[in-house]
C-alpha cells in the first residue's frame, strides 16, 4: 500500500548554500545530491509531522551485512535505544521496486527492526515486520513517535 506524503512542502525549510545542504541530525553541511534532498525532506517530515526527536535519529549509520560494511540512510531508535525504524531513501528518478526492498531487507537481517520505509520522495511504502513469522504488512501511514515507540 503506497503512502501519500507531500515531502516537497518541506523544501522551503531546507538549508541550502551553494552546493551544500545542512543536515540537522549530523549537524554539518553535506554535498547536495538528489538522494540527499529526499533524505533531508524525509527527516523534516519525520521530525515535524511524526514528532520523532532528533536525538532518536541516525543518518548513514554504519552496519555490517554478512561480511560487508554498509550504511543505512535513516535509522530511528525507540526509547529503549533499540533500532526501531529503518528508512531507505532514493533519488526521485529511482523507481521503488523489488531491488530497493531487497536492499532494505538485507540491512534488516542485521538490525531486525519492526518497521521498514522506502521512499524516493514521490512514492513511499511502510511495512510492519513480523520477524517471527518472517513476513510483513504494508501500512497506510508511517507510525508517529508517541503512538508507536
Amino acid at each position: 500500500m503506497r503512502i501519500e506524503l507531500n515531502l516537497p512542502v518541506f523544501k522551503d525549510f531546507l538549508l541550502i548554500e551553494k552546493h551544500f545542504i545542512f543536515d540537522p541530525v549530523r549537524k554539518k553541511k553535506i554535498v547536495i545530491t538528489p538522494e540527499e534532498i529526499v533524505r533531508q525532506l524525509m527527516l523534516l517530515y519525520l521530525m515535524s509531522e511524526k514528532k520523532y526527536p532528533i536525538a532518536r535519529i541516525r543518518v548513514e549509520k554504519g552496519l555490517k551485512v554478512n561480511t560487508r560494511l554498509k550504511r543505512c540512510d535513516i535509522l530511528i531508535y525507540n526509547r529503549q535505544a533499540q533500532p526501531h525504524i529503518l528508512i531507505e531513501c532514493k533519488s526521485a528518478k529511482i523507481e521503488i521496486n523489488d531491488l530497493v526492498f531487497e536492499q532494505i531487507a538485507r540491512y534488516n537481517l542485521t538490525l531486525k527492526v519492526p518497521y521498514l520505509i522506502v521512499t524516493n520522495g514521490i512514492v513511499t511504502y511502510c511495512c510492519a515486520m513480523n520477524l517471527k513469522e518472517k513476513n510483513w504488512e504494508f501500512l497506510n501511514e508511517i507510525p508517529n513517535f508517541e503512538a508507536e515507540i
